[in-house]
């Protein structure tokens, strides 16, 4: 599982202006079952995706298609991790 950590690198100008786009990348790895969870950073600075991929390699292939990646709009850190520990109503997530 992976945790990925967007940082603006341009402006909210530049940000809304991909957003449309954006938004459209995360539904559709949403419907192809990569992306788990994602929302903005508070204050709005960037923001966090929880995706689960079979490798390193393939999540960054995958990321490479994001209109911020694309642009140049946001610089990505990708953090993985092997669950082991899950709140209520989360276990299914140990079990990628």
């Amino acid at each position: 599982m992976f945790v990925v950590l967007l940082t603006y690198e341009k402006g909210l100008d530049v940000i809304d202006a991909l957003l449309a786009e954006h938004i459209r990348f995360l539904e559709a790895q949403y419907a192809a079952g990569v992306f788990l969870l994602s929302g903005r950073r508070e204050p709005r600075t960037g923001g966090v995706i929880l995706a689960r991929c079979e490798n390193r390699e393939a999540l960054l292939a995958i990321l490479a298609r994001d209109p911020f990646w694309r642009e140049g709009a946001a610089r990505y850190e990708v953090v993985e991790f092997v669950p082991s520990m899950a709140g209520a109503g989360l276990d299914a997530l140990l079990h990628f």
